[in-house]
């Protein structure tokens, strides 16, 4: 693989966006971890929210994928592309890992103390991507 630098001008990162089975499902989902989704955009096939900072966020039904790229089908297998959401705290990783699992998504990966000194969990949306929560260990007194 070519590692030679770029000559043209170098992009910048300004969506990330996501193939989902079930908008509502979905955007139900990405609301609870503070995502502020405009209310009606469930039924819409594409929906997306600007994040502090610039960065936009999407989702796409199946069905729009589908009507430009006719041969997609849904990834099986792991993932290679992860949200990941940072919490206030460590007991706030660990309290938002218990709501989302009481509310009835899967949990992958109960939190733990991960050894790069950040409290860590992981979670599914609807779609079965996995969504990692995690805030900085607290110093030790």
């Amino acid at each position: 693989m070519d590692t030679t630098p770029l000559t043209a001008p170098v992009p910048r990162l300004d969506l990330i966006g996501i193939v989902v089975s079930d908008m509502a499902a979905s955007l139900a989902f990405y609301r609870r971890l503070g995502m502020e989704v405009p209310e009606g955009a469930e039924s819409a096939p594409h929906v997306e929210v600007t994040l502090p900072g610039g960065l936009r966020f999407a989702w796409d039904t199946e069905d729009v994928v589908r009507s430009f790229d006719p041969g997609w089908t849904r990834p099986t297998g792991g993932h290679r592309i992860e949200p990941a959401f940072r919490c206030g705290s460590p007991g706030e990783v660990d309290a938002l890992y218990g709501e989302l699992v009481a509310a009835g998504y899967r949990g992958h990966l109960e939190p733990w103390d991960a050894v790069w000194g950040q409290r860590y969990a992981v979670v599914l949306d609807p779609d079965g991507c996995a969504v990692s929560l995690f805030a900085d260990a607290e110093e030790a007194a």
